[in-house]
């Protein structure tokens, strides 16, 4: 992940880019980035899906059992 800075400049470089492109190139960035925010949407959503059937299938895992696990990891790392 990029710091903020780092994001900052490089949609000031993006900006000047697009500012010098032609309209069609345009039209086809925004398509590109309209894809892509699609596909970002399926993932998201089939692993949705995936999480709901895994739960389905396996139950759920209480606060109580997670927190005991941490305590067991954290006890196996200090041994």
């Amino acid at each position: 992940m990029k710091s903020t800075a780092e994001r900052e400049q490089l949609i000031k470089d993006i900006n000047v880019l697009l500012h010098q492109a032609y309209d069609s190139t345009l039209d086809e960035i925004y398509a590109l980035l309209k894809r892509i925010d699609e596909l970002d949407d399926e993932e998201d959503l089939k692993a949705i899906k995936e999480t709901r059937e895994d739960i389905r299938i396996n139950g759920t895992v209480s606060w109580d059992e997670i927190q005991n696990e941490i305590k067991n990891e954290i006890n196996k790392d200090v041994a």
